[in-house]
């Protein structure tokens, strides 16, 4: 079974558990408190397969920008290959002229035998001239003999390397068409998922919503300045409080990798834009090891990441709904941790 077919099939699953969380239990038509935490647990399954997703969703863009640069590259190697193969081309015709004026004078008769040539002498210094300037033409014969076999090898070689060129750039631009149709489909399917989760987040009472927000035991009253660690770590502080945003890398909304993103931006440091590929892309280092500025991916996948502050804190974009916000590093499932 495939991955999208089982997360979809795991969606409307989890769609149907809200649908039974949400109905009335009492004749006041009020939510009792663990059928509220059923549809918090089920909003917060559905959201982070959502998240899961839209991280594939950006990685895919970041795959078709590389994919589109590489193109243009090899369309830049192709005209180069074109335009080298016609110069090789000429040089080969250039020669070849070359060895026809000379195939020309042997077919005239200046190419004779040493004997006839003294005999047909009119003085022994005519001979001896004639005989040099045979010399000398057989000689410009091998040379530009050579040169033609060179200029014919560099002829094809450059038509093939211009010939491999121009197919490796069509073939790229199948496939570039390609990501770009499966990227379509899967922003459509997202968007879908997206506005599902932002209803349901949208039409929990105040008193829920701040139950929503609070699903990961924020930390509250943090003393910001205490935290002396990298330049990336004040960054990501100083957007304490501000909205999540799907997909958004700053400077006013973030999702989970996006703030990661902007911190060390802010620093002159670029890091790759998905949570997976962020954790994939730094050194590794262990839960004992951690320092301030490592980025800590959480889920099977490495569907979402912080970044760690010290003192066994986090700061990340949580989800939709909940602000940037500080919790414990052991709040979530662990699995890895990278510095860059």
């Amino acid at each position: 079974m495939s991955f999208r077919l089982h997360l979809n099939r795991r969606y409307r699953t989890i769609a149907a558990s809200i649908v039974a969380a949400v109905l009335l239990t009492s004749n006041e038509a009020m939510v009792r408190a663990d059928d509220v935490d059923t549809l918090i647990a089920a909003m917060d399954e559905i959201s982070h397969e959502a998240t899961s997703q839209s991280e594939e969703v950006k990685q895919l863009e970041v795959d078709i920008e590389e994919s589109q640069q590489h193109l243009d590259s090899l369309r830049v190697e192709a005209e180069g290959a074109r335009e080298r193969a016609q110069v090789a081309q000429e040089a080969e015709r250039a020669f070849q002229g070359q060895v026809n004026d000379i195939a020309g004078a042997k077919y005239r008769g200046t190419m004779i035998d040493p004997i006839t040539n003294a005999i047909a002498a009119r003085s022994p210094q005519n001979a001896i001239d004639r005989s040099a300037y045979l010399a000398t033409l057989t000689r410009n014969t091998e040379r530009a003999v050579e040169k033609l076999s060179d200029a014919t090898a560099e002829a094809g070689k450059a038509h093939t390397d211009a010939s491999r060129a121009l197919a490796e750039a069509g073939f790229q631009q199948s496939l570039l068409e390609q990501q770009k149709r499966t990227l379509e489909e899967q922003q459509d399917e997202l968007k879908a998922r997206v506005k599902d989760i932002e209803e349901k987040v949208n039409g929990l009472s105040p008193e829920d919503r701040a139950r929503w927000m609070a699903k990961n035991n924020p930390l509250t009253g943090l003393d910001i300045a205490s935290f002396a660690g990298s330049g990336a770590v004040s960054a990501a502080l100083s957007k304490l409080g501000s909205p999540y945003g799907w997909g958004a890398s700053g400077p006013n909304q973030f999702d989970c990798s996006g703030l990661m993103y902007w911190a060390y931006q802010q620093q002159g440091k670029s890091i790759p834009r998905t949570s997976q590929a962020q954790l994939a892309g730094g050194t590794p280092v262990s839960r004992a090891e951690l320092q301030p500025g490592d980025i800590v991916g959480y889920y099977p996948g490495v569907t979402h990441v912080g970044m760690y502050i010290g003192n066994g804190q986090l700061v990340h974009a949580s989800d939709y709904g909940i602000p940037v916000q500080v919790v414990s590093v052991d709040s979530m499932p662990w699995a890895g941790a990278a510095r860059f």
